[in-house]
């Protein structure tokens, strides 16, 4: 008796032991089959057109992705190509020649320079300093740069510097230092050889790349407008639009000057500076009139290359920095310390 009711036990656990699996298996199904129900509806009721709305949508934007990848990768390329550590063998050089003297806002001035020049390609700085030596703060900033430069010194005499409160035009700056870069141009390149152009870019001032474009290819002396300058909004050469030619200036400053034009309004071809050694900067020449006397000896105005689309766009401004105010300096001098003590602003 004890045996068959065990036996009979062990067979209705069994059955229960089978029939869980097939419940799942059950259960599944509907779910399934749910699934499928519920997604033929949905098709059946969908907009015929929402799958052609949906590829459209979807070609836009592989064509967009596509073009994004391509212009990015244009202008990687172009980045790539203009800066100052890409050298082109086939580009004439600018040879940018930047006078520079001790200040406060030297090192600040000298950097947002060095900023604009980075991106140039084929560009060589020549940076000279109103000094009997090489300054650290000069040095470091250059080779920081990672620029081609030339970093040269020769000290203006003391007569011939600016004392305080004196106005800039009566007494010449930057005038040996110029002359300074221009002897190693004469000393270190070949007029037969070397592919160039000759640029004044003072460190006082603000510059578009476009006008570094422009100039490379100058064939004697080109010139354009320069903005904020003798008293102006802009001084510029004016133009007759029919021949292309220089025809005089829109200066008040000095009008009767032979070429009343900024330091930083106009380029010098290399090999045409090169083939006139004689021509340099003077001490002993009027207020405003350096560029004047340079520029005689070696162009004419009917020769002149307008360039700023004929003169009518402005690529450098005479932007000069504002003395900073540093009562607050002297004060601690007073006191024998300084805010700047161990560090290079």
């Amino acid at each position: 008796m004890y045996s068959s009711r065990s036996a009979s036990h062990k067979y209705q656990d069994s059955v229960q032991t089978l029939d869980m699996p097939i419940r799942k298996k059950i259960i599944l199904y509907l779910a399934l089959l749910l699934l499928v129900l519920l997604w033929f509806i949905g098709v059946k009721n969908r907009d015929p057109h929402q799958y052609d709305n949906m590829r459209r949508t979807l070609e836009l934007y592989e064509y967009q992705l596509k073009e994004s990848k391509e212009h990015m990768a244009e202008t990687m390329r172009l980045l790539g190509r203009r800066d100052c550590v890409t050298w082109d063998p086939d580009l004439p050089v600018i040879y940018a020649i930047t006078p520079t003297y001790a200040r406060p806002v030297q090192k600040a001035e000298l950097t947002r320079l060095s900023h604009t020049l980075m991106l140039v390609q084929n560009l060589h700085w020549i940076v000279v300093e109103d000094s009997d030596h090489k300054t650290a703060l000069v040095s470091s900033l250059l080779t920081e740069t990672h620029l081609n430069f030339t970093h040269l010194y020769e000290q203006t005499p003391a007569e011939w510097k600016h004392k305080p409160k004196e106005p800039n035009w009566v007494k010449p700056r930057g005038v040996l230092q110029r002359n300074k870069a221009l002897a190693w141009l004469r000393a270190n390149l070949n007029a037969e050889v070397d592919r160039g152009v000759v640029y004044f870019a003072d460190d006082d001032n603000a510059y578009s790349l476009q006008l570094f474009n422009e100039m490379r290819l100058t064939r004697e002396v080109s010139v354009w407008p320069v903005g904020l300058v003798g008293g102006l909004m802009v001084e510029k050469p004016e133009v007759n639009l029919t021949t292309g030619r220089v025809v005089g200036w829109n200066s008040q400053w000095r009008p009767e000057r032979p070429f009343p034009i900024d330091m930083a309004g106009f380029a010098i071809n290399l090999q045409h500076l090169l083939k006139r050694p004689e021509v340099k900067f003077l001490l002993q020449v009027k207020g405003g009139w350096q560029e004047s006397e340079l520029l005689t000896h070696l162009t004419t105005l009917d020769r002149l290359e307008p360039l700023a689309d004929n003169c009518t766009k402005v690529y450098v401004w005479h932007t000069r920095t504002e003395a900073p105010k540093l009562n607050m300096e002297d004060k601690l001098k007073a006191k024998g310390k300084r805010s700047d003590d161990g560090i290079q602003v």
